[in-house]
């Protein structure tokens, strides 16, 4: 099964789907669910310095017979690591933890703490080589605008919370202005809302013996984002990966386009205690 590529506003292609490991926290499972992805076919593998399970993808990617180079690798700057030099330390760490000396793509994790500090540090690595392509997560049109009218390299990735429930509409107004891509973070929204049962997702997907899950991601890749699933079986990541060969038609992108509600089913950033939450936690 082939898996679509997008690419990015410096020119690097990257899998349309992926591999995620947010609360995969036994190191010993999440080397196993990495290793147990690459051999379903995954090449996108997405972690964080704030997920504590960088050493344990490094691993995986070690023992995996898929080279290095077929594999697109992600992580995550966290919040007690901004501005410049605790940043690029930090990425540098993440290397090691991840056995590789160059990342394909680093993202600052939440706009808190001096990211703009953080970002000249991704700036100078991206420049010299050491990462391929950058970006942020989490930036919402106000501080992902900004951040683009000031730095040199226009972000290549902005990682959303992005599922049926919460499109993202106003977001990609902005994104598409100044080119960057949008992935999603949860994009089954974790069973919120009902969404494995939903009727709109389990009825369209009848018509081509897919689950709701299998909808809900072609419904994302169709409108051009980047998806990174998680899973720790094997026979749901296949399931997961096995949305390439069946296309919704326009009748039923519409219908799915109708569940949007324009709102986070999580968190809200724009809230103080979302601030303080993130600045207090520290790795």
């Amino acid at each position: 099964m082939t898996v679509a590529n997008v690419t990015l506003n410096n020119g690097v292609t990257m899998p349309q789907e992926g591999f995620g490991v947010f609360q995969v926290n036994d190191l010993k499972v999440c080397e196993q669910a990495v290793l147990d992805a690459l051999d379903v076919g995954y090449r996108l593998i997405d972690t964080a310095q704030a997920y504590g399970n960088e050493a344990a993808v490094g691993k995986a990617i070690q023992a995996s017979s898929v080279k290095r180079e077929d594999i697109f690798l992600t992580t995550k700057v966290w919040v007690s690591n901004a501005g410049y030099e605790l940043a690029q330390a930090s990425i540098m760490k993440s290397m090691d933890n991840l056995q590789t000396d160059y990342l394909d793509l680093v993202l600052i994790h939440q706009p808190f703490g001096d990211y703009y500090g953080t970002y000249r540090a991704l700036e100078e690595l991206y420049k010299v080589g050491k990462i391929r392509a950058i970006g942020v997560s989490n930036f919402y049109p106000d501080r992902y605008v900004d951040l683009v009218k000031n730095v040199s390299v226009t972000p290549a990735v902005n990682q959303l919370e992005t599922h049926v429930f919460n499109q993202r509409q106003n977001d990609r107004i902005f994104l598409e202005k100044y080119g960057t891509q949008i992935e999603s973070w949860g994009p089954f929204a974790e069973g919120k809302n009902n969404l494995f049962q939903n009727p709109t997702l389990t009825k369209i997907g009848q018509s081509y013996n897919k689950t709701a899950a299998q909808v809900a991601l072609r419904f994302l890749i169709q409108s051009g984002v980047v998806v990174i699933p998680k899973s720790t079986h094997k026979e749901r990541m296949q399931q997961n990966f096995d949305i390439w060969d069946f296309v919704l038609n326009e009748q039923e992108m519409q219908q799915l386009q109708a569940l949007d509600t324009g709102k986070s089913l999580f968190i809200d950033h724009y809230a103080g205690e979302t601030a303080e939450m993130f600045n207090d936690r520290k790795l």
